[in-house]
């Protein structure tokens, strides 16, 4: 079973404006001095490639419920958590600490005992739908109550 990230408007602007900011960088420089049209050639082409991927690990963001791991993957990076090593699902809006693959405010932070910082924190498009699939796969998986309220 695969599930999309939800994207929110607030994390479109904010990759929108760090791509804004990227390109200003890279750019105005280039306008105040007699830059030769190789500087333009590779400072374009630099901010192409970064540009493209940034937007491959916002929008490309899936979650995949495999045979015996849950994996989660964004652009090139990919994590694999065991679902015995996933101790608890929780709701978050802190998307901007911690290791993250997520496009949205309206978190879930999995707790486990796998990854770097021992959470990963993401935003499926149907929460509801994830967490069963999830609790049908880990049967000891605990759920923070204010989950379950917002059902």
């Amino acid at each position: 079973m695969v599930f999309r990230s939800k994207s929110d408007p607030f994390f479109i602007r904010f990759i929108l404006a760090a791509i804004f900011i990227i390109a200003a960088v890279s750019f105005i420089p280039l306008l105040f001095d007699d830059a030769p049209l190789s500087a333009f050639v590779i400072v374009t082409a630099t901010f192409l490639v970064t540009t493209a991927l940034i937007l491959w690990i916002t929008f490309a963001i899936r979650y995949v419920f495999q045979e015996r791991h849950l994996l989660v993957k964004a652009g090139p990076f990919r994590s694999r958590i065991p679902y015995q090593s996933i101790l608890k699902v929780a709701p978050t809006r802190d998307i901007f600490t911690g290791y993250r693959l997520l496009s949205s405010r309206d978190a879930l932070e999995i707790i486990n005992n796998t990854t770097m910082f021992g959470t990963v924190k993401i935003s499926p498009e149907r929460q509801d739908v994830f967490i069963a699939e999830l609790k049908k796969r880990c049967p000891e998986l605990k759920i923070d109550e204010k989950i379950l309220e917002r059902r």
